[in-house]
């Protein structure tokens, strides 16, 4: 699958860790980047919503850190900043958040960052024997083992989502 081979992707690959490329047609008027995926997917690949992460970008003191949890969840930046080290976290400016990825919102991979960023997965993902998360692109998705993502990404597990 060479023309879908992203940063992402090519770290998997570099790594020698297992995992699927699942696709979808991404609608370019759809905004609603996560909801799209899970409706996408869980027809597709036959998971569950919760199976599906989202990779938000957040601004901290010492720049700016990554935080992945289930599309469904809403984020607790609190439990986000703790999990990090640090005082407090707000979401990173878009722009901002591409430039230091290297990737389209609704496309920003925990893995295969232009700059490898602080990162936080949430501990449910550890609950999975797969779960997906962007490749890079608008309807591109990786599954992946979460010890393998979380391991890849130099990741710490926590809590991060609010309650």
């Amino acid at each position: 699958m060479a023309r879908a081979a992203t940063p992402a992707i090519a770290a998997l690959v570099a790594a020698n860790i297992p995992h699927t490329v699942l696709q979808y047609e991404h609608d370019p008027r759809n905004q609603a980047y996560g909801a799209e995926a899970v409706a996408e997917l869980s027809v597709v690949a036959g998971v569950s919503p919760e199976q599906i992460y989202k990779t938000l970008v957040l601004a901290i003191p010492t720049g700016l850190a990554v935080a992945v949890l289930p599309v469904p969840a809403k984020l607790s930046l609190k439990s986000a900043a703790a999990a990090l080290g640090v005082g407090k976290a707000a979401m990173a400016d878009p722009a901002a958040a591409q430039r230091a990825t290297g990737y389209v919102l609704g496309g920003i991979s925990p893995l295969g960052q232009r700059k490898a960023l602080p990162t936080v997965v949430d501990e449910s993902a550890l609950l999975w024997d797969r779960v997906l998360c962007s490749a890079g692109k608008r309807g591109l998705e990786i599954a992946v083992a979460p010890g393998d993502l979380i391991e890849l990404a130099h990741a710490v597990t926590a809590d991060i989502v609010a309650a």
